[in-house]
């Protein structure tokens, strides 16, 4: 065979592979899927996709295997661009062994994964696969063991996603659960250890599989998904503005945007934002929404309502927020707040993102479940987060700070940078009621107007202890301040402690309380 035979050999060779089965692609269109070629196309900058391993096959010989050695082995993996930015990629065709893990298979997205962490940039998988390929026995187990590894030594120091976009089920879900971010296509992605018919045969329960792991029930019950997209175009554009907000890997600085516009005097909406009565609720979106360049980029809105998570941008300046949502459960913490707030906290401190803080708490949520669901080791992970920290840490209390929850949201005790109140803020051991039911019992009892007696003493309870000043008065508070200079203040904050240094104890790791 000569040279010409030998390149037209290659061209008719890729050309085979980049066609696919048409039956089976055809079916998966059916299914409201792209296949994995479409995903990755549609994903990346236009022409920047380099694949790699296109012509790896397994090796395997059992149950039939032997006769069925299709290139690609089920995984299409490269690299490319996404606004510019080289990004690592690997995509399961279900099309191909129901996008099956096999050793082969394996291999190829460990190979890019490596080649990530080597290069400092971030891996993104595209995951639609029935799971381990059964044919290929332990070597298919060895290789999701192999994956796992990478993601736990590439954590903290390149940006991982998972983009769900089918079946994920069994081993397969536990590399997702390990990555920064993962987003699910509603209707149309799941993600379980093990199937509803495992389930019915076990416990004799019938669930569907959207019901057991559709992207909602994981973006609102169990809270292993961060994004639930309307399609897979959706979840592609919300990546994409995902990763505007974050590093190439931990040793790079945040992506800064320009930001030309003329800066306001002061934002006069929030003098009035906070109700006059201090138990009525207001969605703190709106504070946020009102002081930042753009509307907040939210990670899991759907799960753990009274803590609000995810990314917005000030003067051009990413920035993570962490806020209490008075509008749910009235802001309190409890078990499902704390761990999603926690994991966000250390995601921001690992890529050197910058977090703001806004507190509107009256303390951890009381009850039997929350105790014996474990709050206390739970809201320890929060404490443990922000004390761990070492990012540009600026805290607002807009409105209540109580108890062990004022320590715990980013106070000046655990070593936040900025600490501001607004003169709204009440800051104190509890609730100015329950104060004074305990305080003043007696008092009370014996009066002649216990209501009466009640009122007079909640009031200068609330006067004398609810308020910023005490704390001002101690220097917990760096500054009280009018609402509507809050944005300016945080600009300041921002460009006087970006350059900050902290030193940590040398050690291998802490024991954050699991």
């Amino acid at each position: 065979m000569g040279t010409s035979e030998k390149i037209e050999n290659l061209e008719k060779k890729l050309e085979e592979i980049s066609k696919g089965d048409p039956k089976r692609i055809e079916k998966q269109h059916n299914a409201g899927k792209m296949t994995a070629r479409e995903r990755i196309n549609s994903l990346l900058d236009s022409d920047s996709f380099v694949e790699l391993d296109a012509l790896v096959k397994h090796r395997s010989s059992n149950f039939g295997l032997d006769k069925k050695k299709p290139d690609g082995d089920g995984v299409i993996t490269g690299h490319g661009t996404i606004n510019g930015r080289t990004v690592y990629v690997f995509a399961q065709d279900f099309t191909v062994f129901g996008g099956a893990l096999g050793e082969a298979h394996a291999q190829k997205i460990c190979k890019v994964m490596d080649m990530a962490a080597k290069t400092g940039c971030p891996i993104i998988g595209l995951n639609d696969s029935g799971g381990a390929r059964i044919q290929e026995g332990v070597a298919s187990l060895g290789g999701y063991a192999e994956i796992f590894y990478r993601n736990v030594k590439s954590s903290g120091v390149i940006p991982q996603f998972s983009l769900i976009l089918g079946p994920c089920a069994g081993g397969a879900v536990y590399s997702p659960a390990m990555t920064d971010f993962t987003l699910m296509v509603k209707n149309t992605s799941h993600m379980f250890i093990t199937g509803p018919d495992v389930i019915k045969t076990v416990t004799h329960e019938d669930v569907t599989f959207e019901d057991l792991g559709g992207a909602m029930t994981h973006n609102s019950t169990s809270g292993v998904a961060h994004l639930a997209c309307d399609s897979e175009e959706d979840m592609f554009d919300s990546l994409r503005e995902l990763m505007s907000y974050i590093p190439q890997n931990n040793a790079e600085g945040v992506p800064i945007s320009n930001y030309d516009k003329q800066e306001l005097k002061g934002i006069k909406e929030l003098d009035s934002i906070i109700p006059n009565n201090s138990n009525e609720p207001y969605d703190m979106r709106d504070v946020i929404n009102l002081i930042f360049d753009e509307r907040l980029f939210e990670l899991q809105p759907h799960w753990a309502k009274n803590i609000i998570t995810g990314f917005t941008r000030l003067k051009g300046h990413p920035v993570g927020i962490v806020a209490n949502q008075p509008a749910v459960l009235a802001g309190c913490l409890d078990i499902d707040a704390s761990t999603k707030a926690a994991r966000f906290v250390r995601f921001c401190d690992a890529f050197n993102i910058p977090i703001v803080t806004f507190v509107d708490v009256p303390g951890f949520l009381p009850g039997t479940a929350q105790e014996h669901g474990g709050i206390i080791r739970h809201g320890a992970k929060l404490l443990y987060a922000f004390s761990e920290a070492s990012v540009p840490k600026l805290t607002v209390i807009t409105r209540k700070a109580y108890g062990g929850a004022y320590d715990v949201m980013s106070s000046k005790h655990i070593r936040a940078d900025l600490n501001v109140a607004w003169p709204t803020a009440e800051i104190a051991v509890m609730g100015s009621d329950g104060a004074v039911n305990i305080i003043f019992r007696k008092e009370i009892g014996e009066a002649e107007d216990p209501e009466k007696k009640h009122k007079e003493l909640t009031d200068e309870y609330k006067e004398k202890f609810a308020s910023p000043y005490i704390a001002a008065e101690r220097g917990y508070i760096d500054r009280v301040i009018f609402p509507r200079d809050t944005r300016n203040e945080l600009i300041v904050a921002l460009e006087r402690y970006g350059s900050k240094r902290e030193e940590m104890p040398k050690r291998k790791h802490g024991n954050i309380p699991l």
